[in-house]
């Protein structure tokens, strides 16, 4: 196999594809529920499990999430596309995102701030560290539950997220997320030998 020839780039935010997800905030009582699209988020510890997400300190929903320290991460499907979209390109200052977008506000079981219905899959977080990073502020939190629609487990109890129809970002656009390659460890499983018969 040939090596393609390198370009060297300054340093910048190429990593892709990540997801896009929408950050649920507010408690519906002091502040309006409110969501913000984040790309920047990902899982960043096991034990406890861990999740961060980065948003620039001018958005309404930054001083949401440092007031309340809590938020909810919602794994949106494609049919939500358009609605990702919009609610990262208007201000919860201006707009009441779930009301204009159709959205379900779903109550958390640990936290205050919002879950969205229609996204088949939330974390509940609790702030544990805001760390001041330049452009963005990084919310470091600890996910106390998890919400899973039950139309994805399958008979055993096994999530498969894989039915849901999620949505990935890459460099400005949305894409769906193709088929299965393999699970984890499946390059260093072993294959069954062949039978022998004797």
């Amino acid at each position: 196999m040939e090596i393609p020839r390198k370009l060297i780039w300054p340093g910048s935010t190429q990593l892709a594809p990540v997801p896009a997800v929408l950050v649920g905030c507010g408690d519906g009582r002091t502040h309006r529920y409110n969501l913000i699209t984040v790309a920047w988020t990902g899982i960043v510890c096991s034990a406890p499990p861990m999740i961060s997400v980065s948003i620039r300190p001018e958005r309404h929903s930054y001083a949401l999430i440092g007031e309340a320290g809590e938020f909810t991460v919602n794994i949106p499907p494609t049919r939500l596309a358009r609605a990702v979209d919009w609610c990262g390109v208007v201000s919860g200052r201006d707009h009441d995102k779930f009301k204009e977008r159709s959205l379900t506000p779903l109550p958390g079981s640990q936290v205050a701030a919002p879950l969205v219905a229609e996204c088949p899959l939330g974390l509940e977080c609790r702030v544990t560290q805001a760390i001041e990073l330049g452009s963005h502020t990084l919310f470091l939190a600890e996910i106390l539950a998890v919400q899973v629609s039950e139309e994805l487990l399958d008979r055993s109890g096994r999530m498969q997220l894989e039915k849901a129809g999620l949505l990935a970002y890459a460099h400005g656009h949305y894409y769906e997320l193709g088929r299965c390659l393999g699970h984890f460890g499946y390059s260093v499983r072993r294959k069954p030998g062949p039978t022998v018969r004797r």
